[in-house]
């Protein structure tokens, strides 16, 4: 196969993963709405999460790994220069803006010490704040994964560089994706964490490291199974099935069945990308993707200010007040990709650029 890959599929479940997250931080002000039925479902949005990690390692490995393996050492400074791009100008934005309505919470005595700790703030600034040095998720709750994928860039380069995923056996893969469901199973075993969102200051980042490492060795499957991708599709659909009604029924944990089912419906959405008539890429699906980083970002402040305006701290929100703030969230997300999130990464990566190539040797 020849020519840039099109996984367009895969942003369109970024971004219905990040609208996932959405309803769980909101659901709580949805019971007068919603169905009981309605209301678990959105319960386990916080897995949603754990998706974004096992895709961030295949995107992660699909674009960089070549770059890296090729180059060594001297391609890792441009490699986190552009990572950086991606993901710190809107979170900066953000946390600016968390700054500004925590002094606004304190000038009318509703702000909480323990929401906007400023002893907190330099970690969110560096994106350290969940590499263990916290105790409770606070000034923008979301980014703590934000943080942990920080983590993972920085091992990323050492990943590549200690192991070619394509040099080993598709049966020794498959193993090493189950040999890393069980650390993590076994971690949170061990921290007394029986949910994959459970104490996620202590437990937030082995959670992405493990899974982020699962998905380099999926885009390796992938990359040797997208030319002739029926049979290997059929059977990661079944194994998706398989662990999604184990999980159901309660009778393997999350914290094993989770990233086991999601790297099934990943790999399962990468080797049917290309399917047609596949609804995952319709343009509205794949432009939710596009911005969903913003939607991801942004919604947490977003729903404590809409409480506070419209809905009362402790109350509940009719379909209008549920409907407005749907609205308003996708509103503000076209805004931050379109006026922050992009313009920042193209203005950062072309002064990267001029700066790479002033430093690259000559001839």
């Amino acid at each position: 196969m020849n020519g840039k890959p099109d996984l367009t599929a895969l942003t369109s479940l970024r971004g219905i993963a990040a609208w996932y997250v959405v309803l769980y931080h909101i659901r709580m002000s949805t019971t007068d709405i919603l169905s009981p039925e309605a209301l678990a479902i959105f319960s386990k949005g916080y897995l949603a999460v754990d998706f974004f990690f096992l895709l961030s390692g295949f995107v992660i490995w699909l674009s960089y790994r070549d770059r890296i393996s090729e180059n060594g050492i001297a391609a890792i400074p441009s490699f986190l220069a552009r990572r950086f791009a991606r993901i710190y100008p809107l979170h900066f934005a953000i946390l600016c803006g968390a700054i500004v309505f925590a002094l606004m919470l304190a000038a009318t005595g509703r702000a909480s010490p323990q929401e906007f700790p400023i002893r907190e703030l330099p970690l969110h600034l560096l994106l350290i704040q969940n590499w263990g040095f916290t105790t409770d998720l606070n000034w923008n709750d979301p980014a703590w994964s934000i943080s942990t994928e920080t983590a993972a860039y920085l091992i990323f380069p050492l990943i590549v560089l200690a192991v070619d995923w394509r040099q080993v056996p598709t049966l020794t893969l498959l193993m090493l994706i189950g040999l890393l469901t069980l650390l993590l199973h076994n971690f949170f075993v061990a921290m007394d964490a029986p949910l994959l969102d459970s104490n996620i200051p202590q437990t937030g980042l082995v959670r992405c490291l493990l899974q982020f490492t699962m998905g380099t060795i999926l885009c390796a499957l992938w990359l040797r199974w997208r030319d002739h991708p029926a049979k290997p599709a059929l059977l990661a659909m079944a194994s998706t099935i398989l662990a999604g009604v184990l999980g159901l029924t309660g009778m393997v944990a999350e914290t094993l069945v989770v990233p086991l089912a999601f790297s099934g419906l990943l790999l399962t959405a990468a080797l049917t990308a290309t399917m047609p008539r596949n609804p995952l890429t319709a343009a509205p699906l794949h432009y939710l993707g596009e911005v969903s980083y913003a939607t991801y970002l942004s919604h947490f402040l977003l729903f404590v200010l809409f409480k506070i305006l419209f809905v009362g701290e402790n109350g509940q929100m009719g379909w209008a007040g549920l409907t407005g703030f749907l609205a308003l969230t996708l509103i503000v997300s076209i805004g931050l990709y379109h006026a922050v999130e992009r313009p920042a990464q193209r203005f950062l990566n072309a002064r990267f650029d001029l700066l790479f190539a002033r430093k690259a040797p000559a001839g």
